[in-house]
């Protein structure tokens, strides 16, 4: 297998404006066009695809698989998605999003960056490993997701949770995800919490002398800015981030001007970390709930409705992929790369519950994700693929 230069940026830039020319924006765009635009990829270049969907016959993801020439190794799967979030104002654009344009070295649309550039790093490999079956051991994946950036990993929970062929589900020694950002590899990521509460008050005229009522929103108020103050643990040291508790949103009234509202939604984000549990969360935000209702027991008691999130993880700093891909970096880069858990959850968080290590962070070099002019380093692509080809041919070694 090539070791140096033989990176074929070209064709990887080709198949990237090919797929940023495909709008795939979560819940508007259709994404079966974008999903053919990679299978018709992957078909060419002698790659069936598997074509991942749901319940309604929806397309959510594709995977497509090569095997190695020799007995035994491992079962690595590289996972990017091929949805994108919104353009946003297109006039803050100084090119249509999904017109990829090329200028001072740098790759502009949506997805070009996330995670568009990572699927397409993936395909390539996939192509490269599977023309050269007997250099390697074990079983090399790609997965790309087309439901990540609606928040339900669509595509990742049609392969890994259920059974294919007659057999269990699917269970590969470990995931990389392909995020953008070539400075460090992400071990990890936040869990997370939400809570939807319901502060009851008591309806009256708001222009009553006598019968006032007693204001839902008020009531909100102080329990928002009790969680507000709430006191959480401090950074992990073994895990790098604190928690943290978000106030994301506040609705009550309908509208109108003379009534006393008897009712306050308060939206609670709750950021988890090993010294900050899923039952620590619920147990403070119970309490403090608790404590506000037991000063106007004259009121109906407010309600708590939980969103089920993900605890948070952390891969070893043993784990096998990790190593690799430290090695093939100070070997492309003459440096080591660090490790970082990072603040938002991640599919990593998913798969960590079905014991499956996955390293959450390590691509090409981009900029402005979500944002207008969103773009990724071209001058990154060969490096980074090289570290990638180099991890795997480790982690795959017969």
């Amino acid at each position: 297998m090539p070791d140096t230069a033989d990176v074929p940026v070209d064709s990887i830039v080709a198949l990237l404006e090919a797929l940023v020319r495909t709008p795939s924006r979560a819940g508007i765009d259709p994404l079966g066009p974008v999903e053919q635009c990679m299978a018709d990829w992957l078909a060419a270049h002698g790659l069936p695809a598997r074509r991942l969907r749901g319940p309604g016959g929806e397309a959510l993801g594709l995977y497509a698989e090569v095997q190695g020439a020799r007995p035994g190794g491992r079962w690595t799967v590289l996972d990017a998605t091929l949805d994108t979030a919104g353009f946003g104002d297109a006039a803050t654009w100084h090119s249509a999003p999904t017109e990829p344009r090329i200028a001072e070295g740098w790759l502009y649309g949506r997805g070009s960056a996330d995670s568009k550039g990572g699927a397409t790093l993936f395909a390539h490999l996939l192509r490269e490993f599977g023309r050269q079956p007997d250099r390697f051991a074990g079983r090399l994946g790609v997965l790309f997701d087309l439901d990540e950036h609606s928040g339900g990993f669509g595509g990742a929970r049609a392969f890994f949770d259920h059974p294919h062929e007659g057999g269990p589900p699917p269970r590969p020694d470990g995931v990389i995800i392909g995020y953008p950002g070539m400075d460090r590899i992400v071990t990890g990521g936040r869990g997370f919490l939400r809570a939807r509460i319901a502060v009851r008050g008591i309806a009256a005229h708001s222009g009553a002398s006598r019968q006032r009522g007693l204001n839902a929103i008020s009531r909100a108020t102080a329990l928002a800015q009790a969680l507000d103050a709430a006191a959480l643990p401090p950074v992990d040291p073994s895990f790098g981030l604190a928690p943290q508790l978000t106030l994301t949103g506040i609705q009550a009234g309908d509208g109108g001007y003379t009534q006393v509202p008897d009712l306050c939604e308060l939206r609670v984000d709750l950021r988890l970390t090993p010294s900050f549990t899923d039952v620590q969360a619920r147990a403070l935000v119970q309490q403090a709930v608790a404590a506000l209702d037991a000063r106007r027991p004259d009121a109906p008691a407010s309600a708590i409705e939980w969103a089920p999130g993900w605890p948070p993880y952390r891969v070893p700093d043993d784990d096998p992929m990790l190593a690799a891909l430290r090695e093939a970096g100070r070997a492309e880069l003459g440096r080591t790369l660090p490790s970082a858990v990072v603040g938002p959850s991640n599919i990593g968080n998913y798969l960590h519950g079905l014991g499956v290590p996955a390293l959450c962070g390590f691509g090409l070099h981009g900029e402005n994700l979500h944002a207008a002019d969103e773009r990724i380093a071209l001058a990154s692509i060969e490096p980074v693929y090289r570290i990638y080809r180099d991890a795997l041919q480790r982690l795959q070694r017969p």
